[in-house]
């Protein structure tokens, strides 16, 4: 926000939840007044906030979160929300005031002072209305939020739509599909003003939208372009002047204009620039800018913010294979990407902010350089955005649309015109954002729609075909953010993937079955943004959400038919056989998997469970940073759940750190030494250096179960490459500690014929060994 715009924050809001029965029977609210008579449940509201939230505070909803009482958010769709506040207007001269909804939830109709303001459809973008001629003084706003599967009637997709079993309503509305429920989302279709309500008192002249980026870069020689565009009331020609400054510690730059019209944009040299680089790759150097509006040379509107000078390449094929790619460059620098998946911080979108900074914090902790903001989820705030330009952490943005075929009439496309423009003017000025995607696996949606004949396809429709992420999404992208790639959605099957199925960049789930197995060892994809295996909640973790009768019950037959277990892995109809209701059997396969037999004692499952997964996700990072460049990304899924649950993330809702958390920490370390696959018997041992120095060290090889030093050496690595240093033949039943001195330290492991079964005795002991012990959690 500018620094010479003043803005409140209205508070005190009240709120009424009535049934969609008594609203036919004729309640209706426009004033404070009417809202506080109202004769159903009236409550003091938080804003931000969701009304079950509210509920749950005011002791009249139980605890969401625990056993299976999140069940009881589906009876609470049919609630109408009025909200009601008071606020008072000032009498700031020479400014427009507005007031602006930073979030609203979603269906909804705006009243001041009992007179309909306006109308709002989207939760995923703020809304703002002008108070220009409105008296100065004690004003109300009444805001009455309609649920949105009343909206979604009203507004039905096509038949020939597809979307997740629960899900198909999510498809009329911008509203975070996840929200509906998710495998790793409960269904809370919930409604709120989940963001903050202002006053703004806008400069009479003001700059609308700023627009920063690095036009060309030679070395560090940049030209920087600057668009500004102004409102307000100042007509004349070359009355309405702006400059541009820029400072990174000694270097600066700086430029003018005048503005002829509503825009005007200037390019500004920079010599010896302080180039922005992501993680592992260099420092990530931002700029304190400040664009100042002059009126008649009277400074009248401000901007400052963060700028990294930097420029983003794509190179991709259409296909995976030895002569494809998919390669991101930043400043003409290949990025190896190393990162996870962002998911919702909590089922309630008014709590996300607040669940926000311990997940990035781990982002970083984890050395990743690169996270996806996974398209079921709400935009991140500028907040989120803020700390990744100071981390050196790349932005893989989707759109919000999810594993579904949307609506592509008039209405729906000019609703995501308006979102698309709103989000991409807010964050692109942003070093972080590094692509946008049209959406997730909503081209995969396509694919799993078609009609057969004798079990062969013989019609599907076509994502090429889709107008949103084809033709809508890049014309907003490239008018507003000419400087960034769009893919069209992820994975992107273009004219050229689509027939056989096997794009660039993929999602590896496949069988979910052996993380070693044929699915994930023979993955062609070059850049993996999604790929993630199951591991148990700690058992304390799993205490404080799973009532003591049921956690007795916990492996696979004894929880088939429990309702606490099944709705804890995101089962909206906890009974057999229901969507998601494999999500525990699967988790158990995986431990069968690998130990032969899950063990009978809760506290030996959930650490089997756990070392399963902490496997995987060591196999998955290494064996793409052993086949770099061949391989050039892997975004694994996920950091952190959303709510206590059953799933693929390596901490839980708690903040609890599965053991996968460790095994990640140490696979995603700028330089690590680390173990192939066997080839014929024979094990390799190779270091990835993704650091910009040469590093020599000096490495050991143990057999833990033997005691035994089975190599050791001395190697030398260059920047930014996997070496191959040596071989060494496999043994049976071994646990192999590699430690590393010199100009780089550290440690890991390798388990070898982990698929052939192991004994979890002998494993805990090879994690005292390795230091991992110590630093579980939650056992």
């Amino acid at each position: 926000m500018s620094a010479m715009r003043k803005k409140t924050t209205v508070e005190n809001w009240t709120l009424a939840i009535v049934p969609h029965a008594a609203v036919v029977d004729g309640f209706d609210a426009r004033t404070l007044e009417e809202v506080l008579g109202c004769p159903h449940t009236v409550l003091p509201a938080m804003v931000p906030g969701n009304f079950e939230l509210d509920l749950m505070k005011a002791g009249l909803l139980d605890d969401l979160y625990y056993g299976d009482n999140i069940q009881q958010a589906q009876t609470l769709e049919d609630r109408h929300l009025w909200y009601a506040a008071a606020f008072t207007l000032e009498d700031v001269a020479q400014t427009e005031p507005v007031l602006t909804f930073e979030g609203i939830d979603t269906v909804s109709e705006i009243y001041l002072d009992g007179v309909c303001l306006g109308e709002t459809d989207n939760m995923l973008i703020p809304h703002t209305f002008s108070l220009q001629g409105v008296a100065p003084g004690r004003h109300e706003i009444v805001v009455h939020i309609i649920p949105v599967t009343l909206y979604a009637q009203s507004h039905p997709v096509p038949l020939g739509s597809q979307a997740l079993s629960y899900n198909l309503d999510a498809l009329a509305v911008r509203k975070a599909p996840s929200m509906y429920g998710w495998d790793i989302m409960p269904r809370i279709v919930s409604g709120g003003l989940w963001k903050s309500v202002t006053v703004e008192y806008r400069p009479q002249n003001r700059m609308e939208e700023v627009y920063l980026f690095t036009r060309s870069l030679w070395g560090t020689n940049a030209m920087l372009q600057a668009s500004v565009r102004v409102g307000g009331s100042a007509l004349i020609p070359g009355e309405l002047t702006y400059t541009v400054e820029g400072v990174c510690g000694e270097s600066r730059f700086f430029g003018s204009g005048s503005i002829f019209g509503s825009m005007r944009t200037i390019q500004i040299p920079l010599t010896d620039a302080k180039l922005w680089m992501p993680k592992n790759y260099g420092a990530p150097n931002l700029y304190d800018v400040t664009v100042t509006l002059y009126h008649k040379g009277v400074a009248c509107d401000r901007r400052a913010f963060s700028f990294g000078v930097r420029t983003v390449e794509l190179e991709r094929t259409s296909v995976s294979g030895d002569d494809g790619q998919f390669l991101f460059k930043v400043n003409g620098q290949k990025i190896f990407c190393m990162g996870s998946n962002w998911v919702p911080t909590d089922a309630f979108p008014s709590r996300h902010h607040a669940y926000q900074q311990r997940g990035l914090e781990m982002l970083a902790d984890l050395n990743c350089n690169i996270v996806r903001c996974w398209g079921g989820n709400v935009y991140p705030d500028e907040s989120f955005y803020d700390f990744c330009d100071r981390n050196g952490i790349l932005v893989w943005q989707d759109f919000s649309m999810a594993c579904g075929i949307y609506p592509n009439d008039p209405a729906f496309l000019h609703k995501m015109e308006l979102e698309a423009r709103s989000v991409v003017c807010a964050l692109r000025n942003h070093p972080s954002l590094l692509i946008w995607s049209g959406d997730n696996e909503c081209d995969d949606a396509y694919c799993g729609f078609s009609i057969q004949q004798n079990g062969v396809g013989i019609h599907r429709p076509d994502p090429n075909e889709n107008a949103i992420t084809r033709r809508l999404l890049p014309r907003i992208v490239r008018e507003n953010d000419p400087s960034r790639y769009f893919l069209p959605s992820s994975p992107y099957l273009d004219p050229v993937a689509f027939p056989n199925h096997n794009p660039s960049e993929d999602h590896l789930w496949g069988p979910r079955d052996f993380f070693k197995g044929a699915f994930y060892g023979s993955a062609a994809a070059h850049f993996a943004s999604e790929t993630g295996y199951h591991g148990c909640p700690s058992p304390e973790t799993l205490k404080k959400f799973i009532p003591e009768e049921h956690l007795t019950r916990w492996g696979d037959a004894q929880v088939c038919d429990d309702p606490v277990w099944l709705s804890h892995a995101a089962c909206m109809e906890p009974v057999p056989g229901a969507p998601y209701a494999y999500r525990i059997p699967l988790m158990t396969s995986q431990v069968e998997r690998i130990f032969g037999k899950a063990a009978d004692r809760l506290e030996d499952y959930a650490l089997q469970s756990q070392i399963s997964q902490a496997e995987a996700k060591k196999y998955f990072i290494e064996r793409f940073r052993i086949g770099k460049w061949r391989r050039t990304g892997i975004i694994w899924w996920n950091l952190i759940d959303g709510w206590p649950q059953i799933s693929d993330a390596v901490v839980d809702w708690y903040g609890c750190k599965k053991l996968a958390y460790q095994y990640i920490k140490t696979s995603q370390m700028p330089f690590c030494m680390m173990v192939d696959e066997p080839a014929n018997g024979v094990l390799t041992l190779c270091a990835a250096n993704d650091t910009r120095e040469v590093k020599v060290v000096r490495y050991t090889v143990t057999n833990l179960a033997t005691g035994a030093t089975v190599l050791q050496g001395d190697c030398t690595v260059s920047p930014d490459t996997t070496a191959r240093v040596a071989e060494f033949p496999e043994e049976a039943g071994a646990c192999y500690l590699i430690q590393w001195e010199g100009n780089a330290c550290g440690r890991n492991h390798f388990t070898a014929a982990i698929g052939d079964g192991i004994d979890l005795a002998s494993y805990s002991q090879w994690m005292k060994q390795l230091g991992y012990w110590e630093l579980i959690e939650g056992f």
